[in-house]
Formats: C-alpha cells, structure tokens, sequence
C-alpha cells in the first residue's frame, strides 16, 4: 500500500517526503546564510600558495570566506554555494570577502591575497564600488591583490570579463583563472583574457606522479600557459609524491593540504597575538 502511494506521488509529479525534507533544508541554509550575511557574521579562512622550486616558502595566500550561523559555528560551503551563484546572496558573499581581503592587505603591507568573484559581480555595483574604494585608498593594494573567476563562471560572460580586466589590470589588480581545465575555454577567449594565473584544477592533480593520463594532461595544460605567458599553481595537492612531481614539471607553485590547509589565524595574525603576549608578559 505504502509502495503504491509513493509510486503515485511520482508518477502524478508531487514530491517525495526526502525531496521535500531536503528543500525544506536548502531554504533553512539559504536563510541562515542570509541572516549572517546581515550580521556580518563571516570571516576569511587564509590558505598558502606555495613556490614549487622552494616549497619553503610562500607566494602569496588565497583568502576563503566563511559564513557563521548565529552559534559561531561555520555554515558548510558545500550546502549554499552551488545555489548562490544566480542569487543576490552570491554577490553579497562576494562583497563581504572582497572587503575582508582589502582590510587584510590594508593591515598587512607584506601579504600578497586572492579573493574569488563571480563574474556576475563585476555588474553588482556595491562590490565594484568595495573594489573602487579600496584601490583609491592604496594603490600598493592592488597591486597586491589577485582576483580568481573560475573558468565556467568567466565563460558565462567573456566579452564583459575582458573588459573589466583590462580597466583593473591597468590600476595594478592581477587576475587569475580558477579550475583551469574543468570547464569549456574557447581557446580564442583564452588569447583575449590575459589572465596573469591560471590555477589548474585538481583532478588533474590527483595522484599525478602515478597516473600517466595526469601526466600528459597537466604537462599540456602547463604547456599551454606558458605559451600565453601565465604563471601556473597546482591546485589540491596532498601528497609530497604530486608535489614533487607537479615542481619536476615545471609549475610554477603548488596550493593544498600538503602545503597547508586553510586557516583562521594565518602567521602574521599568530606573530602579532605572540608579540601582545610577550609585552604582556614584560
């Protein structure tokens, strides 16, 4: 009896009690995120990018926002971001991350930071006025600002994404092209872009130094932005046998676990709290 209600339920194209629970759930995330977006309840999680001739050290950090429900505790990304992408809410998670980078790079005069966009956000006028504001306030700020558009959401809009990189790359912002190779650049478009980075998405890193259809992929993919004149980062790396593989290639720096995992308190906050601690103490 039971099957034969849900079977009907089906076939007469209502939901399922799962289907429901689970939008029920969407929505009470979506809300959340909202809610905390008002509060200003987010933060910048800090992972570095490290140089792969010397992995010792760092070549700049890339700045992952993160949303806190009104606990205190962190709203996985994985349960809104998918859906953002189309709503104001992306873009206002897209205001709140740009303004926290400009903040960190305002405070910190050594740290080079990417922070990722949408490229819908170039039309959001609050986020280009954030953008706007924080160069005119420091120049040496963007110049020490990278800004990453994944590939699918830059071939959403090509012609509109060139422009704008064209008006900020001359006001000193880099750009970089995030997931390189996971969605659909026309090779045309990759010639007008000039992107400075291309981050080289990780399915191509995985298990790289064992897997000889990696090797020929990323090796193409390193070929190809070379030939265009663009620094290359590995992403999701997680074993020192990918890394060492990845720098015997020729990439130009590596980011993921391996080298370190994001984080809430990156060194020059850890050097600052250590310092009032030791003066304290003095």
């Amino acid at each position: 009896m039971h099957g034969s209600k849900r079977r009907n339920l089906v076939e007469s194209g209502q939901e399922s009690p799962l289907d429901f629970a689970m939008q029920q759930q969407s929505k009470s995330t979506m809300a959340m995120v909202r809610d905390a977006l008002k509060r200003g309840d987010t933060v910048l999680a800090y992972q570095p990018i490290h140089q792969a001739a010397d992995m010792s050290k760092v070549a700049f950090y890339e700045g992952l926002i993160r949303v806190l429900d009104d606990t205190g505790r962190i709203i996985p990304a994985g349960d809104f971001m998918g859906a953002v992408e189309m709503d104001e809410v992306g873009r206002l998670i897209d205001c709140a991350s740009l303004r926290a980078g400009l903040r960190a790079l305002e405070l910190n005069p050594s740290l080079r930071l990417s922070i990722n966009m949408s490229a819908r956000s170039i039309g959001y006028p609050q986020w280009k006025q954030i953008l706007n504001r924080g160069i005119s306030r420091d120049a040496k700020v963007g110049e020490r600002l990278i800004l990453e558009i994944t590939e699918s959401s830059a071939m959403q809009m090509p012609e509109i994404v060139t422009v704008f990189m064209g008006e900020f790359q001359d006001r000193g912002v880099t750009f970089a092209l995030d997931d390189f190779g996971a969605g659909h650049t026309a090779f045309r478009y990759l010639k007008e872009f000039y992107f400075d980075i291309v981050k080289i998405d990780g399915q191509f890193v995985r298990g790289v130094h064992e897997d000889p259809n990696n090797q020929v992929l990323m090796e193409a993919l390193i070929n190809l932005a070379g030939t265009f004149d663009m620094f290359t980062v590995a992403e999701t790396v997680e074993t020192a046998g990918e890394a060492a593989w990845l720098a015997a290639a020729g990439i130009d720096c590596l980011q993921g676990y391996y080298l370190g995992a994001p984080t809430l308190t990156p060194p020059w906050q850890r050097d600052g709290v250590k310092a009032a601690a030791k003066k304290a103490s003095g």
